[in-house]
C-alpha cells in the first residue's frame, strides 16, 4: 500500500488538535485531522466532560434553588427532578457545539478530516482503521492530541459487579437511590453534589486523608462541610477491598482506617482519575517515549523525543484543563506557523471546582509556598463578609491569598465563594502582570460584585 503524503497530520481532535488544524491549512500545509469517531469530534471537553457535566450542574442548582425558595421569600412546591428530561437537554447543547465544530473543521479540511482510528507502523507514518479498510498516512510532522480515559482501579469484583464512570453516569435516565462514588477529587465531587441536588443518597469513598488532596487542608475542609450540609457523606483514609452485586445493590467491603466495613448502594460510580489514550497508538513504532503513566514525555515546547513528534493536551501529562489544551495550540502557533519562541515554562495555570460554591485556585498553595521557602503573609475573609454575597444569599465559603512579603506579590489565591471561577481571573491577571496585591487591595472595583471581595481580603493583610 503505497502511503498518502500530508506535510502535518494531527491525530486526535481535542481543543489544541481541532484548533491546530484550520491555522496550518492557512499557512499553507497540506494537513490531516485524524478522529477515532464522529461523536468526539470537538474531544473530551465537549463530548463528555467540561460542557455536559456543567449543564448537569446548573439543572442540579436550579433544583437547589427551588428547594429552597422559602429563604427567598418566594413559595415554591418542592421540585421534582426527571433526569430524562436533565439527560436530553444535557445531549442538546452537547450535539449543538458538536455540530459546530465538525462544521468548523469540514470547512477547514474537507475530506482530510479523517473519521478512523490511528496507529503508528513507523516513526512518520500511521495506518488508520476507517469505516471501508485501512488508509496508510505519512507525514512530515505529527501532533498527537488523542487525551484520556476514565481510570479503573484493579478491586476484586469490581468488573463482575458493574460500575459507572465519568462518562456513563451522565447518560443514566433514571436517578440512583444511593450512589457511592469511588474517588474525592473534582469529578467525583461535582457528580456528588449534583446527584444529591437530584435527589439521590450519596456516599463519597476517598483514599487520602482528605479530599482535594491538592489543595491546603482548611480549604478541603470547609468544602467538604458544604458539602456534608448538602448531606453527602463521606468516608476517607479508605480503601475498596472487594465488590460484589446482589440483586439491585452494590455491596463494597471497605477498610477505614484500622477496621473494615461495609457498604450497600443502588449504583457505584468510579471517579478515580484520568488514564491516557496512547496504548492503542503503538508509539514504540515511531519512538516516542512515555512516562510510567503511559503519558507522552515532553519539553517546555511540547516536543517529544522524536523531532518533529508533538503531544498536546491531557496525552502530555501536564493540567487535564481545556484551557491548557489551548494554550497548548498557542504554543505550536506560535513557535511553527508566528516565528516566535513560546514555551510553558512558568505558566499559570487556573482551575475550578464546578460545586456550589465554586472552589477556583490560582498558583500555589500556602503549603507550597512554605515548601519553596517563600516568607509569606496569609489573607483570609469570610464569605459572608461580601455585600453581594449577602444580597444573593450566597454566604457560604471563604477566601484565601498567599503573598509574598518580601515582594509584595500575590503567590496563590484559592475562592470558595459565588462566581469564584469567573472572579479568579481577576487575581491571575495581576499575579501574570507582576503587580503587587496592593492592585487589588486599592482598586476600585464595582459595588456590589462578588470581585469586589478581593478589595476586602487583601486588606486583611
Amino acid at each position: 500500500m503505497n502511503p498518502e503524503y500530508y506535510d502535518d497530520i494531527i491525530i486526535g481532535g481535542g481543543k489544541a488538535g481541532k484548533t491546530l488544524a484550520p491555522a496550518l491549512v492557512a499557512n499553507g500545509r497540506k494537513t490531516a485531522l485524524v478522529e477515532r469517531s464522529s461523536n468526539m469530534i470537538g474531544g473530551g471537553c465537549i463530548n463528555v466532560a467540561c460542557i455536559p457535566t456543567k449543564t448537569m450542574v446548573a439543572s442540579a442548582n436550579v433544583a437547589n434553588t427551588v428547594r429552597n425558595s422559602a429563604f427567598y421569600g418566594v413559595k415554591a412546591n418542592a421540585p421534582t427532578v426527571d433526569l430524562a428530561t436533565v439527560i436530553q437537554r444535557k445531549r442538546t447543547v452537547v450535539q449543538g457545539m458538536r455540530e459546530m465544530n465538525l462544521h468548523n473543521l469540514e470547512t477547514a479540511l474537507g475530506d482530510e478530516l479523517i473519521i478512523g482510528t490511528g496507529r503508528f507502523v513507523a516513526p512518520k507514518t500511521i495506518e488508520v482503521s476507517v469505516s471501508d479498510g485501512i488508509r496508510l498516512l505519512t507525514a512530515e510532522r505529527f501532533f498527537i492530541n488523542t487525551g484520556t480515559r476514565p481510570s479503573i482501579p484493579s478491586v476484586p469484583g469490581l468488573t463482575e459487579a458493574g460500575f459507572l464512570t465519568s462518562e456513563s453516569i451522565m447518560e443514566l435516565e433514571q436517578l440512583p437511590d444511593h450512589l457511592i462514588i469511588l474517588g474525592s477529587g473534582y469529578i467525583g465531587l461535582e457528580f456528588a453534589q449534583m446527584f444529591r441536588r437530584f435527589g439521590s443518597h450519596v456516599t463519597v469513598i476517598g483514599h487520602s486523608e482528605q479530599i482535594l488532596s491538592n489543595q491546603d487542608s482548611d480549604i478541603a475542609i470547609a468544602v467538604q462541610t458544604l458539602l456534608e450540609r448538602d448531606g453527602i457523606e463521606f468516608l476517607l483514609k479508605a480503601k475498596v477491598l472487594k465488590v460484589d452485586r446482589a440483586g439491585n445493590e452494590t455491596i463494597l467491603q471497605i477498610q477505614v482506617a484500622d477496621r473494615e466495613m461495609s457498604l450497600q448502594g443502588t449504583h457505584l460510580l468510579v471517579a478515580v482519575g484520568r488514564t491516557p489514550n496512547t496504548d492503542s497508538l503503538n508509539l514504540a513504532a515511531a519512538g516516542v517515549a512515555t512516562d510510567t503513566r503511559g503519558f507522552i514525555r515532553v519539553n517546555d515546547r511540547l516536543e517529544t523525543n522524536i523531532p518533529g513528534i508533538w503531544a498536546l493536551g491531557d496525552i502530555n501529562g501536564g493540567p487535564q484543563y481545556t484551557h491548557v489544551s489551548l494554550d497548548d495550540y498557542r504554543i505550536i502557533k506560535a513557535n511553527l506557523i508566528d516565528g516566535g519562541n513560546r514555551s510553558t515554562s512558568a505558566r499559570l495555570v487556573p482551575s475550578c471546582l464546578f460545586i456550589d460554591p465554586e472552589l477556583a485556585h490560582v498558583g500555589l498553595t500556602e503549603f507550597e509556598a512554605q515548601q519553596q521557602g517563600y516568607t509569606i503573609r496569609v489573607a483570609k475573609l469570610d464569605a459572608s463578609a461580601i455585600p453581594r454575597a449577602k444580597t444573593l444569599g450566597q454566604t457560604d465559603g471563604v477566601l484565601k491569598a498567599i503573598v509574598d512579603t518580601e515582594t509584595d506579590r500575590i503567590l496563590g489565591c484559592s475562592l470558595l465563594c459565588h462566581e469564584a471561577g469567573e472572579v479568579i481571573s481577576t487575581v491571575q491577571i495581576v499575579m501574570q502582570a507582576q503587580m503587587p496585591y496592593t492592585v487589588l487591595l486599592n482598586g476600585v472595583l464595582t459595588h456590589p460584585t462578588m470581585t469586589e471581595g478581593l478589595n476586602m481580603l487583601f486588606s486583611k493583610l
